[in-house]
């Protein structure tokens, strides 16, 4: 309530287009007529004001499935309404419970910078334009303001580690300010090894019809930190994933490459060959994945078809049986186990084409994505 109000003021003075909205959870009979209450304050306040809705399928952890479908729902609705960005209301409060929370779970680095002012999400810009506030000073703000607001009953609910973290606080008389100061000082850190593992996969990453290729010594001469950092982020841009890898298993494959040992994590197929590392999609993280040729396989590949190619209405992934009957064609193919997870057009069960192992028959597939793209994506925002 309080970020509204002041986020109007600021988009009142230089003629800003401002929207207000609500997420509802659907997990409080009360949550409705705390969204009327901020509607009707948003009216007040000359504000167009939208409701999105969330239903838990009761699968995992509540409190994570919220906090993820929150930004999906406000980064979808942001770009259907054409904003430039979403601002979101965290505290300095805040910024303290999520430092000691990461602590207690044994985050590294990335974990104790806690929460950035701003991060790029589904395309969409996020800014927490109050992590320097306490939460006392927005309470004052509304009152002075005449302003009504509601608490969520459930930051006083012990079942939840938020709020446990929260008395925590209280009880060894933890500074917040303190705690967020050290936040921005491991986000610094941050910056400086992301930076550092840009600068080492900007001097040898390569993309190889799809596989991502740097050589194993480039790799192996760095700092562990920057081998996890370097791997997660290459996992995680190959896989099309949101998530990074656990860290266990991460740094388990990182010392393997070291030693010329490769392996599967996060979807990938990792190997070491001649001195190069190369990085392909797991034929098993996508042998269900099917889409029509005109759509983008696997968030990676785009197909494309010329005059006379051969009628084909599915990609799936060409796999091991297709694969072995496919005659040499002198075309340079990539390593088996990246063939077995590449892109082949199908009428029905019929092969119709497999690009990348040379059977093209009027079927083109290129990346979507480049080596500057996997670059640009390495630096947190």
């Amino acid at each position: 309530m309080a970020l509204m109000a002041l986020a109007a003021d600021w988009a009142s003075a230089r003629g800003t287009r401002l929207e207000a909205v609500t997420v509802d959870h659907g997990l409080r009979p009360e949550a409705a007529d705390e969204a009327r209450m901020v509607a009707n304050a948003a009216r007040a306040l000359g504000l167009p004001h939208r409701v999105l809705v969330w239903q838990w399928d009761r699968k995992g952890n509540l409190q994570d499935a919220a906090r993820r479908a929150r930004f999906s729902l406000l980064a979808g609705w942001a770009v259907r309404e054409g904003l430039a960005a979403v601002l979101l209301g965290h505290t300095r409060n805040d910024q303290a419970e999520t430092l000691l929370m990461r602590l207690a779970r044994g985050s590294g680095v990335d974990g104790l910078a806690a929460m950035a002012e701003e991060r790029v999400a589904d395309g969409v810009r996020f800014l927490r334009p109050l992590l320097d506030v306490e939460r006392y000073a927005l309470r004052q703000e509304l009152n002075a303001r005449g302003q009504a607001w509601a608490d969520d009953p459930t930051n006083d609910d012990p079942a939840f580690d938020r709020v446990r973290t929260r008395r925590a606080l209280a009880a060894l008389g933890l500074d917040d300010a303190r705690l967020a100061e050290t936040a921005a000082r491991m986000a610094d850190a941050r910056a400086a090894l992301e930076e550092m593992t840009r600068h080492v996969a900007a001097s040898s990453l390569a993309l190889d019809r799809g596989d991502l290729t740097l050589p194993q010594e480039a790799f192996a001469t760095q700092p562990a930190e920057i081998r996890h950092r370097l791997l997660a982020h290459l996992l995680r841009w190959r896989a099309h994933s949101p998530y990074r890898p656990r860290y266990r298993p991460l740094r388990a494959l990182a010392e393997g490459l070291v030693r010329g040992r490769g392996g599967t994590l996060h979807g990938c197929f990792v190997s070491v060959r001649r001195g190069t590392i190369r990085i392909a999609r797991e034929y098993a993280a996508v042998a269900a994945l099917e889409s029509p040729p005109d759509a983008l396989w696997d968030g990676f590949w785009q197909l494309e078809r010329t005059e006379g190619a051969a009628r084909a209405d599915t990609v799936r992934a060409l796999g091991q049986r297709a694969l072995g009957p496919l005659p040499d064609t002198g075309h340079a193919r990539p390593p088996r186990e990246s063939l077995m997870a590449s892109p082949a057009l199908w009428h029905g069960d019929r092969l119709v084409a497999a690009p990348l192992a040379g059977l093209g028959e009027g079927w083109t597939c290129q990346p979507a994505f480049t080596v500057d793209d996997c670059l640009a994506t390495l630096l947190s925002h």
